[in-house]
């Protein structure tokens, strides 16, 4: 996805048939993804991506005086490779290069958000920092089987996610073993509290409950002589006065404010947000109604997403979800979203809508995370045989089978999709899709349980069927 607003720098006339062969190459990738009579497949994928690379090197070659332009080539060139990437994902590439660009893209718009936001928790950041680690490890592992123009691009986008990571990280350095946990609290908080605008019918008793809690810390933080914020006006201007001073400590890390400030900012903030809430009880001003429709419609779509992945979710789609909300994103001015006739909205639907904002981001992020390194073609028997692993694993765990007999329904499950294999490989047509190997170990694990549940049964029988030996006292005299 992009990270920044479609440029309007006029076109090089130079850059025209890049631009023309790129609109194309973007049309044959949508047009892969709509394809739901057959798989993706991985020859088709790596066709478009080379084709895709021809013309970044072409590019490079016509912009070697001015590598900082951006224009709409650059914008055409992300929408190719952000639809590569998630194909990768579909045929099971998960560890190449090229799946990489949909990670880093996706953690830009979080680290973005974060900064913004401007509440996080240690865990948010430490989650983000492995990943990127695991995203420079597969660039890494594939510099001698990919494009340098496409490692280069990686390497360049990992280094300013890891440099606003860097920002992130430094803000909260003052915070003391101690005062982390009130902290990481106020941020669940403030959290929940956000995601209460969002229901269908606003939570007025969880809302009392989690005000509740917001008093006990505030209890707690005195005995450490941390005191609310204070700021003056209306609710609303005093939220967006925490918010704004936030936003100035994370626009000027160093030095890193003190853990006291820290927190006292965001417990004032916490606590005007309830009064807020409690008084709008999820109503949004009828003019960015239906910028909250549109986003509440992606987030329930993608929250659905998350329940039925295994079964349902051909990675490619995301990319939809992507771009709507990337134009959302990117119509905001200065952070603030605006409506038909250019005003911009009050605190209450700024925060509403970029909680929503945030959250969709997050799910498609989460989506790609839990991604199977297996092909869509061989999806449906992975996830046969990830539903026979769980429900041998749960005989096994209530006592297993009282007769071998038991187990025939599973063992002629796991011989007949044993018997799909050609020469040890699951073929889909003349082609050997990606993920052999973990299909293949989700096998074997089935049937290792399966054995063990026939041998503990067959054991049991045998010691019910041993008779009793019989001891001389025993013995009647004829």
């Amino acid at each position: 996805m992009t990270d920044s607003p479609l440029p309007r720098i006029p076109l090089d006339p130079k850059e025209q048939p890049i631009l023309d062969k790129l609109q194309s190459i973007r049309t044959e990738l949508e047009l892969l993804k709509r394809d739901r009579s057959t798989y993706v497949k991985s020859q088709d994928v790596l066709k478009l991506y080379d084709q895709v690379i021809e013309q970044v090197i072409i590019l490079n070659e016509i912009r070697e005086s001015k590598r900082l332009e951006q224009n709409k080539v650059d914008y055409m060139l992300d929408d190719c490779f952000q639809l590569i990437s998630l194909a990768y994902l579909t045929v099971g590439k998960n560890y190449e290069p090229p799946a990489v660009y949909s990670y880093i893209s996706t953690i830009k718009r979080l680290l973005d958000h974060l900064k913004e936001a401007m509440f996080y928790s240690q865990k948010d950041l430490e989650a983000l920092a492995k990943n990127l680690a695991d995203c420079r490890r597969y660039v890494e592992r594939g510099r001698e089987q990919y494009s340098p123009h496409l490692l280069t691009l990686l390497e360049a986008r990992i280094d300013v996610c890891e440099e606003i990571l860097a920002d992130l990280q430094l803000n909260l350095s003052q915070l003391t073993p101690e005062l982390t946990p009130k902290w990481e609290k106020l941020v669940s908080l403030l959290r929940s509290l956000a995601g209460c605008n969002a229901r269908s019918k606003f939570p007025n008793d969880e809302v009392d409950e989690y005000n509740n809690e917001l008093v006990q810390v505030q209890e707690e933080l005195k005995e450490h002589g941390i005191l609310a914020y204070e700021a003056t006006g209306s609710t609303e201007e005093k939220l967006a006065e925490m918010v704004d001073k936030m936003q100035l400590i994370a626009a000027n890390p160093e030095p890193a404010p003190a853990a006291n400030t820290l927190i006292g900012t965001l417990l004032r903030r916490n606590l005007l947000w309830v009064t807020l809430i409690k008084s709008k009880q999820g109503r949004i001003a009828p003019a960015f109604q239906d910028t909250y429709d549109k986003l509440l419609a992606i987030r329930n779509k993608l929250e659905k997403l998350t329940l039925t992945q295994a079964w349902s979710l051909r990675e490619t789609d995301l990319w939809d979800y992507q771009r709507q909300l990337d134009r959302v994103d990117e119509a905001r001015v200065d952070g603030n979203f605006f409506d038909a006739v250019g005003r911009p909205a009050e605190i209450y639907e700024q925060r509403t809508l970029l909680y929503l904002l945030r959250k969709s981001y997050a799910l498609i992020y989460q989506l790609i995370l839990t991604s199977e390194p297996v092909s869509e073609a061989l999806l449906p028997i992975y996830n046969q045989l990830t539903t026979l692993r769980k429900c041998l694993k749960e005989v096994k765990k209530l006592g297993g089978v009282s007769s071998p007999r038991e187990l025939y329904p599973y063992s002629m499950k796991l011989n007949s999709i044993d018997n799909m294999r050609k020469d040890g490989k699951f073929m889909i047509g003349d082609e050997i899709p990606d993920g052999q190997g973990r299909v293949t170990q989700l096998l074997e694990e089935c049937f290792d349980l399966a054995y063990e549940l026939r041998s503990d049964a067959e054991s049991d029988s045998s010691a019910d069927a041993t008779p009793q030996s019989e001891t001389p006292n025993d013995t009647v005299a004829a």
